[in-house]
Formats: C-alpha cells, sequence, structure tokens
C-alpha cells in the first residue's frame, strides 16, 4: 500500500485507533513534520511537552518514549526512529512566525493555519493547538546561555520514525512550512497507518 503524502508546507488530520501505528517518513530529507494528538473521548485532552519531558526527564525523545497528555495519560509511544533528534519545545510556525522572524509583508498561515484547517471538523479551534511534537526537527540549544538555533534537520531520504497509539486518537500531520526548519526547502512528507510493524 502506498503512503499517502503530504504536499509541502500543507497538513491534514486522521484518526488513529489504539494499538494502531503511525509512521511517518522524510522521503527527501531535511524536512520537518508537526504532529499534534489529540483523545478521540475529549479533544481538550491533547499532547503535552511540558508533561512529557517532565516526565521523562529529559529535553530529546526517541525510542521508547511515550508522549504524554495534559492529563498525564499516554498517548503516543515512539517504537522506532531512525533519526533520533526531534523538537518537542517550540510552537507551530504560524503568520505572526514569520512576520517576526521573518519580517515577511506578506506571511504564509504556516502550520498553524495548516492545523486549523485540518483540524476544525472535529471542534478543534486555534486556541486548543498546543506546542507540536516536531519530527526531524533540529534543535541546538546552549548549555550555558540557552540560546537556540533552529538548524537543518538530521533526516536523510527515507528516514521515518514510527508512533504506537495508547489511545483512541486524532493526529494533526504537517510538512512544516517554516523554511529555517528544514534548510530553506520545502519538501513532502509521508505517512502511513499499519496495525503492525
Amino acid at each position: 500500500m502506498s503512503p499517502h503524502i503530504i504536499a509541502p508546507r500543507s497538513g491534514t488530520s486522521f484518526k488513529l485507533r489504539i494499538g494502531q501505528y503511525l509512521k511517518v517518513t522524510d522521503p527527501e530529507g531535511q524536512q520537518v513534520a508537526d504532529m499534534l494528538a489529540y483523545s478521540q473521548d475529549d479533544v481538550k485532552e491533547h499532547i503535552s511537552s511540558g508533561r512529557t519531558i517532565d516526565y521523562a526527564n529529559r529535553m530529546f525523545l526517541t525510542t521508547g518514549d511515550p508522549l504524554y497528555s495534559n492529563r498525564s495519560r499516554k498517548m503516543l509511544t515512539i517504537v522506532s526512529d531512525d533519526v533520533g533528534r526531534h523538537d518537542f519545545t517550540l510552537t507551530p510556525c504560524s503568520k505572526d512566525t514569520f512576520r517576526i522572524i521573518y519580517g515577511d509583508a506578506e506571511p504564509h498561515h504556516g502550520c498553524q493555519g495548516n492545523l486549523e484547517q485540518a483540524l476544525a471538523p472535529y471542534g478543534i479551534g486555534p486556541d486548543d493547538i498546543p506546542c507540536a511534537f516536531n519530527i526531524f526537527m533540529y534543535v541546538d540549544v546552549d548549555s550555558g546561555s540557552g540560546e537556540i538555533k533552529v538548524l537543518p534537520p538530521k533526516s536523510d531520504e527515507g528516514d521515518a520514525i514510527i508512533f504506537r497509539a495508547e489511545m483512541d486518537l486524532i493526529i494533526g500531520l504537517t510538512a512544516c512550512s517554516a523554511g529555517q526548519s528544514n534548510n530553506f526547502s520545502y519538501k513532502p512528507i509521508h505517512y502511513e497507518i499499519l496495525d503492525e510493524v
């Protein structure tokens, strides 16, 4: 079965049942995908970077690490990870991101806008979008000053990450729109929903 394709600078949403697997692939290399997760039972329960980082006791998550909700329940577990470096601290890029950081006069609506559009059918509004798990995004943090730098992703062509759903979920997923995050080249993201791996 062919993977689903998310076109450059766009997004989608879909349901993922408990026990299913989500495989996200970077087909061309150096492309970020912003991922959000919500409980199908109550969309006010959503993925939480703060809870997840707190319980992992570290910033960088990889194989074996669970991603927690704002209610401290496991939503997803990373079961396979070709890259090992992702970001879970920065918010989805938006019109304001491009206006403030890049100085764009007519800014793109970014991952925020793509997620808003994709998740609206589920009753999820703009203020319900938290920090995403930024798949393949490489953010370097200076250990002394705390200064951050968004660097080119470490993902190569065909690299993938696989998650197992720990509850029935609604997923929002993008091919990131921020130039700095993707080494200033916009590419697609592929994903597959699998019953086994």
